[in-house]
């Protein structure tokens, strides 16, 4: 087997991991280090094997360590997934890699299943550049192209449905984007030197119920759960959503198929996952949208190294480690509730998305589904008590998603999505940039909060964290902090 050797882009893995090198991913590999798990992954010449930071198997020579910007640069160099630490449990790539906002972006797009149905000339015009330069970028932060991210992030799922669901390998296959179960069998061969089948009987694996499945989902600690699930709380639709301080829990809707799901916290640095879904060829997506609600693929330090650089908010710092920007499930859900939640206190708010739900939406045995937009587009909201500008800012967002000329999943221009966005009556740059937040975009920053205003007028510096900036201002200012 050949090995390549570490190349300087690999040594200095991004500049916002803290100009990670060699030196300092052999101490974190030392120390086991869970806060730099999926920052970097560990090949070793000696076994032929990549594992992550923390894998408990005993640390190999210096001499024998190789490292790498992410699990398809490993695999790509010829290693296999180590089956101790399971790289496919890992937090993931951090949500935002260096300067380049394009990369995390294009991650973004993969993780949507972007390239499922289209090639990366398709993904690449989506970002506005050409394919040659998207590749010239994977291969700089992240050490393997497009394609490569997309196959081992496929090949990672269907591993985790192995180790922790009882679905036949064929569904497996399918829920993981294989094309066929030839295909699948042989990729696993290649890549572990053992079929599908002998992996599962490796380990005790979960049963569960039809359509019921349990997951456990990595993150990188410190992880403030109490400050995320209280707000989650303060915002929960009655009816769509159902928050207590140990346990998060909603309805959802796919492909006209409504299911359910509930998150609580799990030993060590995880949260554990319930689904309840007829069709387990969603589950990918299912997977990626909690992970997004639940901002898992935050890197805590990288973020409170450049927010501390404003004394003025290290007091929020201090108090509030790995605090993370709450995501949501539906875009236009979302967008929704933000125009309900204008000029109106948060509690009168979700009573009020509670009130179009319940007259609305569908109901089911887990409870209520939020409309979409074709429910929306021509409901008669005066019937519910809505103001007639919030009413028709509400209709006229509904017709535009319905009509595809605003989408909310697949968001690759933020400037063009607030463009098109702030086209409709009552949007505007604050209520955009909001729900860019809560879609995972981690420099939104809603600039004319009074709130954000008031602690600083300056926020170029935080970039390209200022959505973390914001949330620790309305944290501290909640709490006297800021």
């Amino acid at each position: 087997m050949r090995h390549n050797r570490i190349v300087p882009a690999q040594k200095k893995l991004t500049e916002t991991t803290a100009q990670l090198n060699e030196r300092v991913c052999e101490r974190a590999r030392l120390a086991r280090d869970a806060r730099f798990d999926g920052r970097f992954f560990i090949g070793v010449t000696s076994t032929g094997i990549y594992c992550r930071p923390i894998c408990p198997a005993p640390s190999p020579k210096a001499e024998n360590v190789r490292y790498y910007a992410s699990a398809a640069a490993a695999a790509d160099a010829g290693f296999r997934p180590c089956l101790r630490c399971r790289p496919e449990a890992s937090p993931g790539t951090p949500a935002w890699l260096g300067a380049s906002s394009t990369v995390s972006r294009a991650l973004k797009l993969i993780g949507e299943s972007a390239l499922d149905d289209a090639g990366v000339d398709h993904l690449a015009d989506r970002l506005g550049i050409g394919s040659r330069h998207l590749r010239r970028l994977f291969l700089r932060f992240l050490g393997a192209t497009p394609v490569a991210v997309a196959q081992t992030r496929r090949v990672h799922f269907a591993k985790k449905l192995i180790d922790e669901t009882s679905l036949p390998m064929t569904r497996i296959a399918m829920a993981a984007g294989f094309g066929s179960i030839r295909r699948f069998n042989a990729t696993f061969q290649n890549l572990y030197g053992r079929t599908p089948s002998e992996l599962r009987g490796t380990r005790a694996r979960a049963t569960d119920q039809a359509g019921r499945f349990v997951f456990r989902l990595g993150y990188r600690p410190p992880y403030d759960w109490d400050s995320l699930i209280g707000f989650l709380t303060a915002r929960a639709i009655p009816g769509a959503e159902m928050v207590t301080p140990a346990e998060y829990r909603r309805t959802i809707s796919l492909d006209g198929r409504a299911g359910m799901i509930a998150v609580r916290q799990a030993r060590g640095n995880y949260l554990e996952l319930q689904v309840h879904y007829p069709d387990p060829a969603a589950l990918f997506r299912i997977v990626e949208r909690v992970r997004r609600i639940f901002d898992l693929g935050a890197d805590p330090a990288a973020i409170a190294r450049r927010l501390a650089q404003d004394p003025r908010l290290k007091p929020a710092l201090r108090a509030h480690p790995g605090l993370r920007v709450p995501g949501c499930w539906d875009g236009f859900e979302m967008a929704v509730r933000a125009i309900l939640g204008q000029q109106v206190s948060v509690k009168g708010a979700s009573t009020m998305a509670g009130r179009v739900a319940a007259a609305f939406g569908l109901k089911t045995e887990d409870g209520i589904v939020f409309p979409n937009a074709a429910r929306l587009a021509d409901a008669d909201l005066s019937t519910i008590g809505l103001t007639r500008q919030r009413a028709r800012s509400i209709c006229e967002l509904a017709s535009a998603v319905k009509s595809g000329e605003v989408k909310f999943e697949g968001v690759s221009d933020p400037e063009d999505f607030e463009r098109r966005i702030t086209g409709i009556a009552g949007i505007g740059a604050w209520t955009a940039q909001y729900i860019a937040m809560r879609l995972g975009e981690p420099d939104a920053f809603p600039a004319t909060d009074l709130y954000l205003k008031r602690a600083c007028a300056e926020s170029e510096t935080w970039r390209p964290w200022r959505a973390y900036a914001a949330m620790y201002i309305w944290k501290g200012s909640v709490n006297g902090e800021v």
